[in-house]
């Protein structure tokens, strides 16, 4: 099997050591990530400033689109799985995401803002192609890296490692190229040069598919050929897509639609996982299904304050701190930043605790997480009252309340991701993967939420800032108490995991992109995948 696999991966010749196919997802991954995240730089910023809506309405907007994005992918990876393959789906995707981010360019009469404003309806499209682009592209690009080396090839742990590195370059370069250029010479232009990073990724993809060696191909190629209606079952993939823009499209605007979905669909997929632990599965199983839906549901709280990074954070940094001319949406780059430097000595601590015997559990890990973004707050919270309402707040504090939350993320994300593919039993991985995209996108509209309340009306910039800074205590001090309980309880939770019997049974791609260190968004839902 690794024989066969080494001689059709060397077919194409290698790069570092690496089949060349790996650079092409690289690059495509790259450019996607440097489009994605040079728009989120600029969307609250095009909601307050272009479209006039109220800091409140602006907060809720955000969180019900990255709740999407982060929903949308259970979907994607599950049409890829079963029908079109993860090559197409990608494909399909990246097609999706190129005609968002220039849609995003269209931005009609700044002077009207979004009252009786038709050209907002195009802008309400651009976010739904780029949600369900997103939900296509980012739910299977990262197992074809995975198909590319066998399961026992060494070379898979830095495979990811490069990987995942692209992603965080395109997140850094998008958000100060895309940052800078929007809020210094238009919001078209910087949301054009998204949408041209986008299409430098389909380009790279549709030029690279050679060097993919028919990996991510559909299971059933022929059955994708077959008519239903008078119309080939693939085609039908895509107008589901469609449709699924079109849903999006409402929900954006209506933005209670995705507090309903995640509220039902959610605490169904919570009732339903805890009852087939209690009635199907034996004791140790069920321990860890429970050990698993305690971090879900923990992470929760986590996200919901790490996301105010693109919403009431890029506000703050906006309105009220020191800057010395910089745009602030280019702040956005520093945990992308953050997460180059770190990722890899957080993985080395990690792997010397771990031959030590000392290595935290990952629930405690948790906790930590959970205090550290409770403390990024508290401690911008006490700079900006060290300087003075009246003051502008000192630009470290940003740099330091991003460290926290980015070092946070490192202790939580994937663990987190690791966790859920080491407790779930393998007839159980994609139920155990929804459950933890549903908590991400429940963590994102709670962040909207947040920001929502950061936004309240007030008299003053002054009066203001101090709104913003009384939430941002509120809520510091209510995480680092959430964390401490967890570190308190992790010794029981660890317990419950039963990693002492714990066998090797789903060591395979059950959760892929796993090993995508900062970017939770990237990993799907592929049991079946067989590479």
């Amino acid at each position: 099997m690794a024989s066969a696999y080494q001689e059709s991966g060397d077919a194409k010749g290698t790069f570092l050591g690496h089949p060349k196919g790996l650079f092409v997802l690289f690059f495509a991954e790259m450019w996607e990530r440097f489009s994605y995240y040079g728009m989120r730089a600029l969307l609250i910023f095009y909601l307050t400033k272009h479209w006039l809506f109220s800091d409140s309405e602006s907060g809720i907007i955000y969180g019900a689109y990255t709740a999407l994005v982060y929903i949308t992918p259970v979907v994607g990876g599950y049409l890829a799985d079963r029908y079109l393959g993860q090559r197409k789906a990608v494909l399909f995707g990246a097609v999706l995401l190129t005609a968002g981010h220039f849609f995003m360019a269209f931005e009609g009469e700044a002077a009207v803002g979004h009252v009786n404003n038709p050209a907002i309806s195009v802008f309400w499209l651009a976010l739904a192609l780029i949600i369900v682009g997103s939900g296509f592209l980012k739910a299977n690009i990262s197992v074809i890296v995975g198909q590319l080396y066998p399961r026992t090839d060494v070379r898979r742990d830095g495979a990811y490692t490069i990987f995942y590195m692209g992603i965080n370059v395109g997140a850094a370069m998008g958000s100060l190229l895309c940052g800078y250029i929007g809020e210094t010479y238009g919001w078209a232009y910087g949301f054009g040069l998204a949408g041209i990073g986008m299409l430098l990724g389909l380009i790279v993809f549709i030029w690279g598919k050679p060097l993919l060696l028919g990996r991510g191909e559909a299971s059933d190629p022929e059955r994708l050929k077959q008519p239903i209606a008078g119309i080939k079952l693939e085609w039908w993939m895509y107008i589901a897509g469609l449709a699924m823009v079109g849903i999006c499209w409402l929900a954006i605007q209506y933005q209670d639609m995705v507090g309903y979905v995640l509220g039902i669909f959610g605490g169904g997929l919570v009732l339903y996982v805890l009852y087939t632990a209690v009635s199907k599965l034996s004791s140790e199983e069920r321990d860890r299904i429970f050990a698993a839906m305690f971090l879900i549901v923990t992470s929760i709280i986590f996200w919901a304050l790490f996301e105010q990074a693109g919403s009431s954070l890029n506000l703050f940094t906006d309105r009220h701190v020191d800057r010395s001319g910089v745009p602030a949406s280019t702040f956005q780059s520093i945990n992308a930043i953050y997460i180059i430097l770190l990722a890899p000595v957080f993985a080395t601590v990690w792997t010397v605790l771990g031959r030590k015997g000392m290595e935290p559990s990952a629930p405690f890990k948790f906790g930590l997480g959970i205090v550290q973004v409770g403390l990024g707050f508290l401690v911008l919270v006490w700079g900006a009252q060290a300087a003075g309402l009246e003051n502008a707040t000192p630009v470290i504090f940003i740099f330091l309340v991003y460290l926290l939350h980015t070092t946070g993320e490192l202790c939580l994300s994937p663990v987190g991701l690791s966790a859920m593919n080491r407790l779930a039993p393998a007839h159980m991985a994609s139920l155990i993967m929804g459950s933890w995209f549903f908590a991400s996108a429940t963590g994102n509209f709670a962040a909207g939420l947040i920001a929502s309340a950061t936004g309240a009306e007030a008299v003053g910039e002054e009066s203001g800032k101090e709104i913003v800074l009384d939430v941002y205590m509120s809520v510091g001090w209510y995480a680092i108490a959430v964390g401490v309980g967890v570190l308190v309880i992790s010794p029981l939770i660890k317990k419950l995991m039963h990693l002492d019997t714990l066998q090797d049974e789903n060591v395979g791609d059950d959760l892929e992109g796993q090993n995508e260190f900062g970017e939770p968004a990237a990993a799907g839902v592929h049991p079946t995948t067989k590479p």
